[in-house]
């Protein structure tokens, strides 16, 4: 089996920590495409992105390998690579710091604040601890090693070399990092903990809600402990043996204890984006591992606290972004 020949490098640097777009032009048998132009019309058909192409292609925005401009009645070029700039949009700033907790020449670990995406998605892309970091670190080539919710404060690992990425995510992947997060929630004293939830989370493309399956196959654990109460509020300690998409907020509102400050479970609400007061209560408290390509034992505990321990007036459950 032949293997595909790597990517070229960009001929754009990244902006505002930001990569280019790149594309690979595919096997064209059926001779569909005579230029450039019809194939990424076609491409980008029923989508946002239809019209901003053409306009990067007029305004000569599209390169090629070496840098050279393309244009939409180029002739089509199966296999060939291309590269954009998408025009970024207006964010609001996310006016919190990232804090550095750890950094060597192949790791870097982060105190990640509430509402800051971890990662470029949807309308969030600039305002981002990747794109940020990557600016001002001067670390281009920085990664990921795993994600955390927009919406979760704390500890996020990345790989500052782009080879090295690997090794740090298939430790998340062979599940041998132990996670703790903090959360408060109400305290129901008929609910017995310590206990293990196991159960079965699907989450729809596009659905902003993950849901419990009754009956299904689980594919979801989480261990969850109360610490300590202040009258009917509870701090809970939640370890997830698994990482599906919203489990410990899908695994606590289960048991009828709906981290305070959730604008999703158990009712989605609509919160502005730039809406800053009322912070989900959920904490990536510690990040534990043998690092491996160092040895290295490694715990890292965030140095985050929780707003509503201290401030519980006005704080419900289930009721983010509301005053």
């Amino acid at each position: 089996m032949r293997r595909r020949a790597p990517a070229p490098p960009p001929p754009l640097p990244q902006r505002a920590g930001i990569d280019p777009v790149r594309l690979r032009l595919p096997a064209d048998p059926e001779g569909r495409w005579a230029d450039l132009g019809s194939y990424l019309a076609a491409h980008y058909a029923g989508g946002p992105g239809a019209g901003a192409v053409v306009r990067l292609l007029a305004q000569g925005r599209v390169l090629g390998p070496g840098g050279r401009v393309l244009r939409a009645q180029d002739p089509y070029e199966p296999g060939g690579w291309l590269w954009f700039h998408r025009d970024l949009p207006a964010e609001p700033p996310v006016p919190f710091p990232l804090r550095i907790v750890h950094r060597d020449r192949h790791l870097l670990v982060v105190d990640k604040p509430h509402f800051l995406a971890t990662t470029p998605r949807g309308s969030h892309v600039t305002q981002t601890a990747l794109a940020r970091l990557r600016t001002e670190l001067d670390l281009p080539g920085l990664s990921p090693a795993h994600r955390l919710d927009r919406l979760t404060a704390g500890l996020v690992m990345f790989s500052i070399r782009p080879q090295d990425r690997g090794a740090y995510q298939l430790l998340f992947q062979r599940r041998e990092v132990h996670k703790e997060y903090e959360a408060l929630a109400p305290h129901d004293p008929q609910t017995a903990l310590p206990r293990t939830v196991r159960s079965r989370i699907e989450k729809e493309r596009g659905v902003i809600a993950a849901t419990e399956v009754p009956g299904g196959e689980p594919n979801a654990e989480s261990l969850i402990e109360l610490t300590a109460t202040r009258g009917d509020l509870g701090r809970y300690r939640l370890t997830p043996l698994t990482g599906r998409t919203h489990q410990l907020r899908v695994h606590m509102n289960g048991l009828g204890l709906a981290i305070l400050g959730d604008p999703v479970y158990p009712q989605v609400t609509d919160p502005a984006p730039d809406d800053y007061r009322r912070p989900l209560q959920l904490l990536a408290r510690v990040l534990a591992f043998t690092d491996p390509l160092t040895g290295a034992a490694h715990r890292f505990e965030s140095g985050r606290t929780l707003q509503a321990w201290d401030d519980r007036p006005g704080w419900e459950a289930g009721t983010g972004g509301t005053a």
